[in-house]
């Protein structure tokens, strides 16, 4: 049988695993795939991506070129070919689903690289699916796909739905030790799928469905957009009573039970948190649900940058400055510490913020020396080297990215104006909270 020869393979570690999309998710599963000794191949549509892993260069800071030199030495590629698809046994999509202009999802990623595959898709294949989407995703659009290529999913092919849990520089957790979520399109599906992750993933959970496992990940991804937006709102309101939000939430946290810490910020960042939420409200309209909750707390997240904006026009106003013809530096341009991921980064959105607004903009980032190019924000710029002469030049240091390498002290002792969004700082009289 189909099923039981791929499931044996699988499990002998013979079987060929194709991972397409090479980025943060991607990449990671890949390298550990060749790690316990499965033979590899990565898909990626952008070629200068694919040449530098093959030139054994890694694309990500926290993966280091040594682990991509390693998996190449046992015998890893990456390829712009997606013909080469009709070699592997399986494959992991790992694309983007992002919104579109209106806040609706986006699966132009999703769907264009499953019609890139389909013509070399044969039996005897399993396909994937790890980018976050609403629930039905899979089974409305991927499979009658696969089967109108003249593929019967679940006797030819088999179809999973196995969500992404990458936490980017994340030293506490790895690919390997997060425990994957794994829905099947049929119960031959999730048995294969089981098969394929078994030998990377230390826990496996299955559900008992490919929407289950979708809205899994979505309520995830939504339990900590809401709470956030929970403790965004308390710093606004902490604020105006004069009270510093920070302590308060160390203080809570010290309840042994019935309290989560979550710590506010200049807005969301990252892939998932900002976006996911959406999918589901999308998704719930259908069935005439209004997810109130839900959006309310979209509407406070994405409302941070214009309070940060406030404060910063506020701060430079006790000064005699305006926001127009201020120089200000902004510290932190990825979306959260110690990483190089810049993916829906508030700090990106409030430079646009200030630029609009005339104040002359740059940047500081150890983790991101110069701005790349993205599809939606461009900037000329290099990071900006954190000595006592460049600090010198600015009205205002915006600390909107709380890196660890940054000396924190010797900021506040240069600078003369510091509007911290991460509560790295005491108040004082150069140092104002947002």
């Amino acid at each position: 049988m189909i099923h039981d020869n791929l499931i044996a393979r699988l499990r002998e570690r013979s079987a060929k695993i194709g991972i397409v999309g090479l980025g943060y998710v991607g990449l990671p599963l890949a390298l550990r795939f060749s790690e316990v000794g499965f033979p590899v191949v990565g898909f990626d549509i952008h070629a200068g991506k694919v040449a530098r892993l093959n030139s054994r260069q890694s694309l990500i800071e926290h993966i280091s070129s040594t682990q991509v030199a390693a998996a190449r030495d046992r015998g890893f590629v990456a390829t712009t070919d997606f013909s080469c698809a009709n070699e592997v046994d399986a494959l992991i999509l790992c694309v983007p689903t992002p919104l579109t202009k209106h806040r609706e999802p986006d699966l132009s990623f999703v769907l264009n690289t499953l019609n890139s595959l389909l013509p070399y898709l044969r039996p005897g294949q399993i396909i994937s699916l790890e980018s976050t989407t609403y629930p039905g995703t899979t089974e409305e659009e991927l499979k009658p796909r696969i089967g109108d290529a003249g593929l019967s999913v679940g006797k030819e092919i088999f179809l999973t739905y196995s969500p992404e849990r990458e936490d980017p520089g994340n030293p506490n957790f790895t690919t390997s030790s997060i425990p994957k979520i794994i829905g099947g399109s049929t119960p031959e599906c999730l048995n294969v799928g089981l098969a394929l992750y078994a030998n990377v993933i230390d826990r496996l959970v299955p559900v008992s469905s490919t929407r289950a496992a979708e809205l899994t990940k979505l309520l995830e991804n939504i339990h900590r957009a809401v709470n956030i937006g929970l403790v965004n709102e308390m710093k606004i309101v902490a604020d105006k009573l004069d009270i510093d939000i920070h302590e308060v939430i160390a203080a809570a946290a010290t309840k042994p039970f019935g309290f989560t810490p979550y710590q506010p910020g200049p807005g969301l960042g990252g892939h998932c948190i900002p976006i996911d939420p959406f999918y589901l409200t999308w998704k719930a309209r259908e069935f005439g649900v209004h997810t109130r909750f839900i959006e309310l707390a979209g509407e406070v997240n994405s409302a941070m940058p214009d309070y940060v904006m406030a404060k910063v026009a506020a701060a430079l106003n006790e000064r005699c400055k305006p926001v127009k013809g201020s120089r200000i530096l902004v510290l932190g341009i990825a979306y959260k510490k110690n990483v190089d991921d810049m993916r829906e980064s508030p700090s990106v959105i409030l430079m646009e913020k200030l630029r609009e607004a005339g104040a002359v903009v740059e940047y500081s980032d150890p983790h991101v020396p110069v701005f790349p190019e993205t599809r939606e924000h461009h900037f000329d710029l290099s990071s900006v080297e954190l000595t006592e002469q460049n600090i010198d030049d600015f009205d205002c240091i915006l600390l909107a990215t709380d890196h660890d390498k940054f000396d924190y002290n010797f900021l506040a002792a240069r600078s003369p104006l510091i509007v911290d969004t991460r509560g790295r700082l005491a108040a004082s009289s150069n140092v104002v909270k947002a």
